[in-house]
């Protein structure tokens, strides 16, 4: 496996830079629609439709009410290929443009902007359809209640699928001639899922030895659902596509840090895991060229991806392998984890510190033409790496699987887009491609990051993917939380130094903190959008890792006001669990609480886990554990019965039942003595330890004043020293790396 270059935090970027890449504002003169004025790259990019639409907001709900006409909801996000599709054959249509302005009042969302807006007729598009995705389309009545949906629709009828201008016409035929039925649909449809989703939580209350109970067979199910899912040929959970589903991993590597590498399914869990990650890093979806990950791989080989590139992908990708580095000491995990941090450092991250949203699948095939082809970015012919390499290509042909007539079989190239093209793909270990090319290992691992750093810098002359350049708060907590744990891990302080750039970035620009409160997003200025749950709960998370790699307290005290916010806004009083929105937005027909951990985790799942860490320092440490407790215990019913849908709560459960433990280190921070016990911290994984400390002695009072049992851990004689704490009794203190590695192991 090869090692990154080390990248600047900022590299050549700046916002002119941004500006080209981002597809800006440098053409909203004399745009003829509402989204000109919107902030959101997705909007912007259909502020030149002929469709005459509208933001989400009350302008267009008054309009639908006064003129009594359906909405048409159209919901994606910028690096969205389908949703590009959909605009280009149907949002340019004239014609399909003259129908929904007659007889409909359209209204454009970003789904990163508003994931409340989204997860409601998400819902709603998959109870009825059976199935999800974007670009999401759904008819609404005048207030807000949908009555018919679907994801992506051809202009016209395609193998059986109804076009877009025939359901835009029988439907405006339906409003005009059935309305009241239509209407009575929608009320219908959202009490059933009222319902759905009412039933399917629980109660938010159950006693001690019910939970212990129930929690041992979720867990059962969930190994087990896990081990027959899993390929043990390719890694990863079932068949084409596979995603690279974070919470997943983190599952594993908990089951194995819980059973003992040594037993049978610790060394199972943590064997899933492995696989997963060497199979992701050696395929087509891991970037081998610039880092990073693309979105999932449409084979199950992990070979031909889906080219677009998320940040929340990244961050808590990375932090798997960090994961996967402290569980084996394997260094390849990571280098694998230097990449992917490296690739945010140096292509998403903005001038001033946060980072952006995602990189396009699509890009433009050559500088001035008008073919955008996906993928066309990071696919190569042989004669172009030839150019590029000359005489130094073997290798890299031998170890990537380079072909005179491109590597990718036409069977996975149903659209011939990739035809005479290569894309990289490790096809064995370096040892392997060294001794078919007669080289050294040392020599030939220079030999390919030598050729790599040529082709990116070759690449980059090429036309960039778009770049959706919003800075959102929740993802941008997860790059805090990569940074943070990199950092400790990788004992770099580099990326600390970047999580640091980003929590101030988030503090100064998407946080009033008058009002206590976030916001969603930042472009040119904050948005309007006040933050959601997911952006509370990722944020307090990455501040509660920051302050582990910093010890700076001022993080961990954001943190906690974050979540006493957060408890105040989005908190079920009845139930337990945290709402996606807040209670006062009165445009959101159905408040719904998140119960599954997909690409990114539940809220709730992620709240839970803070909750507890934030227990051991709160100054209300059972009143934090009991709404930890009441998290996990609302969406009970989901959790025992398909376990697998909520892989991160499951793990917030686990530490539940089995409270962390406690390391404080009493030192100055900024001393080589501290530094040598951290690492001997650092270095162990352990899900169920707290880390406790200060750089300050300012810091340290403010601590021992929440949590007076730090109060008498002062360090001996000067020394840094360190207590090992199992349910706050501690054991005696040591002050060297060969007695706190034995109180540890």
């Amino acid at each position: 496996m090869l090692a990154a270059g080390s990248a600047t935090l900022g590299g050549e970027m700046n916002w002119q830079r941004v500006l080209r890449r981002g597809g800006s504002l440098l053409n909203i003169v004399g745009m003829p629609n509402r989204l000109a004025h919107e902030k959101s790259p997705y909007l912007l990019q259909h502020a030149e439709n002929p469709v005459d639409w509208y933001p989400w907001g009350e302008e267009a709900f008054a309009k639908a009410r006064s003129e009594q006409k359906p909405i048409f909801l159209s919901i994606g996000y910028s690096t969205c290929h389908w949703c590009h599709v959909m605009a280009h054959e149907s949002f340019e249509n004239a014609e399909i443009a003259e129908l929904l302005n007659r007889y409909f009042v359209p209204i454009k969302v970003d789904r990163e902007e508003r994931p409340d807006v989204d997860r409601v007729y998400m819902a709603y598009v998959q109870a009825t359809t059976g199935h999800g995705g974007w670009p999401l389309s759904a008819w609404l009545t005048p207030a807000l209640k949908p009555f018919y949906g679907g994801t992506y629709f051809p202009p016209e009828e395609v193998r059986g699928r109804h076009g877009f201008a025939t359901v835009l016409r029988a439907l405006s035929q339906g409003w005009a001639n059935e309305k009241e039925l239509l209407i009575a649909e929608g009320e219908r449809v959202l009490g059933a899922l009222r319902a759905h989703f009412e039933i399917s939580k629980g109660s938010g209350h159950g006693s001690a030895g019910e939970l212990i109970t129930a929690s041992a067979d979720a867990f059962e199910k969930a190994f087990q659902y896990f081990h027959e899912a899993f390929d043990g040929g390719e890694g990863g959970f079932g068949g084409a596509p596979k995603f690279p589903r974070a919470s997943n991993l983190n599952l594993l590597f908990r089951i194995a840090a819980a059973e003992g590498a040594a037993s049978a399914k610790g060394r199972e869990a943590l064997g899933m895991a492995e696989l997963t990650l060497k199979k992701m890093a050696q395929g087509g979806i891991r970037d081998h060229v610039g880092g990073g990950f693309h979105r999932y791989s449409v084979d199950d080989e992990w070979f031909v991806p889906h080219f677009e590139k998320m940040l929340y992908d990244q961050a808590q990708i990375a932090v798997n392998y960090l994961d996967a580095y402290q569980a084996t000491g394997r260094e390849t995990y990571a280098w694998v984890a230097r990449d992917t941090l490296d690739y945010m450092l140096r292509d998403l991250v903005a001038p001033d510190g946060g980072f952006f949203s995602a990189e396009d699948a699509d890009s433009l095939v050559a500088h001035g033409g008008k073919e955008h082809v996906e993928g066309a970015f990071y696919l190569w012919t042989k004669e172009e790496i030839d150019a590029v390499l000359g005489n130094d290509a073997e290798l890299l042909y031998t170890h990537f699987g380079v072909r005179g007539g491109g590597n990718v079989a036409p069977e996975r190239d149903p659209h011939g887009e990739f035809r005479g093209k290569n894309l990289l793909f490790q096809r064995q270990a370096l040892a392997e491609s060294a001794r078919l090319c007669g080289f050294a290992l040392d020599e030939a691992n220079e030999r390919l990051l030598s050729a790599l750093r040529r082709l990116r810098e070759a690449r980059n002359h090429k036309p960039r993917p778009h770049l959706d350049d919003k800075i959102i708060t929740a993802w941008n907590g997860l790059a805090v939380s990569a940074l943070a744990r990199a950092a400790r891990v990788l004992d770099e302080s580099a990326y600390a130094s970047a999580a640091v750039l980003a929590a101030e970035f988030i503090y100064r620009e998407l946080y009033d903190e008058n009002r206590g409160i976030l916001y969603r997003s930042y472009r040119f200025g904050r948005s309007r959008v006040e933050g959601f749950a997911e952006d509370y709960a990722f944020l307090t998370q990455g501040l509660i890792d920051l302050y582990e790699a910093t010890f700076n307290v001022r993080w961990l005290q954001w943190a906690l006001r974050l979540q006493e916010k957060m408890d105040t806004l989005f908190w079920d009083q009845a139930a337990g669990g945290y709402f996606n929105s807040a209670a006062e937005d009165a445009s959101i027909v159905m408040r719904l609480k998140e119960d599954y951990d997909g690409a990114e985790p539940a809220p709730s799942s992620v709240a839970a886990m803070n909750l507890m860490r934030l227990a051991v320092i709160s100054g209300d440490e059972q009143g934090f554990k009991d709404r930890a407790r009441r998290t996990v215990l609302a969406f009970q019913s989901q959790w025992s019965q398909m376990p697998q849908a909520l892989p991160q709560m499951l793990c917030a459960l686990e530490l539940i039942l089995e409270p962390p433990s406690q390391v404080v280190l009493a030192g100055d921070p900024g001393t080589r003595a501290f530094h040598e016990l951290l690492a001997v911290v650092n270095r162990q994984s352990s899900p169920r330890r707290a880390l406790v400390g200060a750089n300050s002695a300012d810091g340290w009072e403010w601590l021992a004043a929440r949590a007076p049992w730090l109060a008498a851990m002062r360090s001996i004689e000067g020394k840094t020293t360190a207590y090992v704490c199992e349910h706050y009794v501690c054991r005696p203190p040591v002050t060297n790396v060969m007695e706190l590695e034995a109180l540890l192991n």
